[in-house]
C-alpha cells in the first residue's frame, strides 16, 4: 500500500539529514589513507562455455590495501578499450556466480561486478572477508563497528566501491574516460557514495538506495535492514544521537549533496524496505542532472530488468 507521504510532498521533501561540517575532509583522509596502500589488481581468465564474452575473476586493492573480488565481463573480440559499467550489489548478496549477470556485457559495456566484504550468503554467494574487529552489535552489517566513524563498517565498504573504479579505470580492457556506477539499495547507496566521492564517473543510475535519510527510514519502516539500528538502540538507550551521528557520514543524502555527474534514480512507491521519502530525499538534493524513475504500484523490486534496460538506455545516451 501507499503509506508515505503524497507525490506532491514527495516532490518537495528535503530530509532531516544534516551534513558534518568535515564530512568532505573525513573522506579525503579515509582514501588518501586506503590509495596509498593500493597493490595492483590480479585478474584470472576463466574457461567457460560462453562464446560471446570473456569472463575474468579479479582480486584489487580497497580499505586500507584489503583483497576484494570483483568479476570482470568484456565481449569477445571487441577491439578497444571499451566503455564500463562498475557495479554494486544489495544487502546481504555477493558478486554471486560467474555467469549470472551477462546483460552489460552483452549490451557493450565492460562490466566490472565488486563483491561485498563479509557479506555474500543470504541471497547470492560472496568471496571476500571483512578482518576488521569491532564491537558487539545486532546481526547484519548496520551496528557494525558504529561506535565511531572510523570503525564503521560502512567506511570501509564505500572506500572500497571508490577503488573499485579506480582499478577498473586500469584495466587495458576499460577506456577510463567512460566509467559509469550502477547498483541496486545497498549498491545504490554505495553507486551515490561513489558519485560525491570519485572523480572518475561519467554517469551513474541508483535503483531504490539504501543508507537514505537514515533517521527518516528508522522511524518510518521496521523492516531490515534498518530495522538493526532500532534493535541496537533499544538496548544501547544511551547511543542515540552519538550513532546517527556516526551515520550522517555514511548517508545518500550527503553524498547526494557532493555530486555534479548525471544520475538516473529510480523508486518503488509502495516500497517499505527504503521508503519512497528517503529516495526522494536524495533526488530533492542531487546537486548534478538528474531523472527519476518512479514506479507506481512497485516495491523494494522496483522495476526489476526494466530498471537494468532504462540503466542501459541512459549510459547509451551518456555515451552520444
Amino acid at each position: 500500500m501507499l503509506h508515505d507521504l503524497s507525490v506532491a510532498e514527495l516532490e518537495n521533501y528535503q530530509g532531516k539529514t544534516t551534513l558534518p561540517d568535515d564530512f568532505a575532509a573525513f573522506w579525503e583522509d579515509t582514501l588518501a589513507q586506503s590509495r596509498g596502500l593500493r597493490q595492483a589488481s590480479v585478474l584470472h581468465r576463466l574457461d567457460t562455455a560462453l562464446t560471446t564474452l570473456d569472463i575474468y575473476d579479479v582480486t584489487f586493492s580497497g580499505f586500507m590495501g584489503d583483497p576484494i573480488k570483483a568479476w570482470l565481463r568484456v565481449p569477445r573480440g571487441v577491439d578497444g578499450p571499451l566503455p564500463a559499467i562498475v557495479e554494486y550489489v544489495g544487502y546481504g548478496g555477493g558478486r554471486g556466480h560467474a555467469l549470472a549477470s551477462l546483460h552489460f556485457a552483452s549490451a557493450g559495456f565492460a562490466h566490472f561486478q565488486m563483491d561485498t566484504r563479509g557479506q555474500g550468503s543470504l541471497w547470492s554467494v560472496g568471496d571476500t572477508a571483512d578482518p576488521w574487529p569491532t564491537g558487539p552489535q545486532v546481526p547484519g552489517v548496520m551496528t557494525k563497528g558504529i561506535e565511531t566513524k572510523e570503525g564503521y563498517y560502512y567506511r570501509r565498504l564505500l572506500t572500497d566501491a571508490v577503488l573499485a573504479v579506480d582499478a577498473c579505470a586500469e584495466f587495458e580492457q576499460v577506456d577510463s574516460s567512460r566509467i559509469f556506477a550502477t547498483g541496486g539499495s545497498q549498491g545504490g547507496a554505495m553507486t551515490l557514495a561513489v558519485a560525491g566521492l570519485s572523480d572518475s564517473l561519467v554517469a551513474a543510475s541508483a535503483k531504490v538506495p539504501f543508507l537514505s535519510d537514515i533517521r527518516h527510514a528508522v522511524e518510518m519502516t521496521d523492516e531490515k535492514p534498518y530495522s538493526e539500528l532500532t534493535e541496537y538502540l533499544a538496548r544501547h538507550r544511551d547511543r542515540v544521537e552519538s550513532v546517527y551521528d556516526v551515520l550522517s557520514y555514511f548517508d545518500s543524502v550527503n553524498f547526494a549533496r557532493q555530486a555534479r555527474i548525471p544520475i538516473h534514480l529510480t523508486v518503488g512507491l509502495m516500497d517499505v524496505i527504503c521508503p519512497p521519502s528517503t529516495v526522494y530525499a536524495v533526488f530533492n538534493n542531487y546537486l548534478g542532472p538528474k531523472e527519476l524513475q518512479s514506479w507506481s504500484h512497485n516495491g523494494h523490486e522496483s522495476g526489476e530488468l526494466l530498471d537494468d534496460v532504462d540503466t542501459i538506455e541512459f549510459f547509451q545516451r551518456q555515451l552520444g
